[in-house]
């Protein structure tokens, strides 16, 4: 997987080398493990998904940018799904904070994610669109839904020189869209189409 990666134009070796140390098919069902390093989106079950690995890929080479072999000090994971991407930035930052809105997804991310011991992981059940201000500011935020505009409350909790990558509803379709945040405020870049569950507020 990590080869097909490289392959697709993935540059950033921090990104490869913590996908390579998580096992994906131990987040899936296990009827399910079998495709589980193929470059598709799999269900989690509530009308959830897991990213595909390329998507994944992308969005963190973006939001860390060119760090080298920096970590990163603090992240925000808006929508924990089953606990993958998380598992992923505990190699790429000191701190993780990732919160999801649904609580059988919470549960079932922290039951996954307890043989790991990942320490700098903080699952959070809570509504993303308002972030998690008691450890804010962030390095970085991803997020792992789609909205007509990025919340407010991500950019306000965005520290000066981190990065933030979400997926922006475009017309019919979804772009990641980067926001780069500077002295003077923010800047944006529109990339690649995407398609991710929508974002929606509150708790369930």
């Amino acid at each position: 997987m990590v080869e097909r990666l490289r392959a697709q134009g993935i540059r950033d070796e921090k990104v490869l080398a913590a996908m390579l140390a998580v096992p994906r098919h131990l987040f899936v069902d296990t009827a399910l493990a079998n495709q589980a390093y193929e470059d598709t989106a799999l269900p989690i079950g509530l009308q959830q998904t897991i990213s595909k690995p390329s998507v994944v890929a992308r969005m963190l080479e973006l939001m860390r940018g060119n760090r080298g072999d920096a970590m990163l000090q603090r992240v925000l994971e808006i929508g924990t799904g089953c606990g993958y991407q998380a598992a992923v930035l505990a190699h790429l930052a000191r701190l993780v904070v990732s919160v999801e809105r649904l609580k059988a997804l919470h549960d079932k991310a922290r039951e996954l994610l307890a043989p790991w011991r990942a320490d700098n992981v903080r699952l959070v059940y809570g509504d993303g669109m308002l972030g998690h201000p008691p450890n804010a500011p962030y390095d970085g935020i991803v997020a792992a839904a789609g909205g007509e505009a990025i919340p407010q409350a991500w950019l306000d909790q965005l520290a000066v020189g981190g990065r933030l990558v979400a997926p922006v509803v475009r017309g019919s379709t979804q772009v990641l869209v980067l926001v780069e945040r500077n002295d003077r405020g923010f800047v944006r870049s529109e990339h690649e189409a995407v398609h991710f569950v929508p974002l929606k507020s509150g708790t369930t």
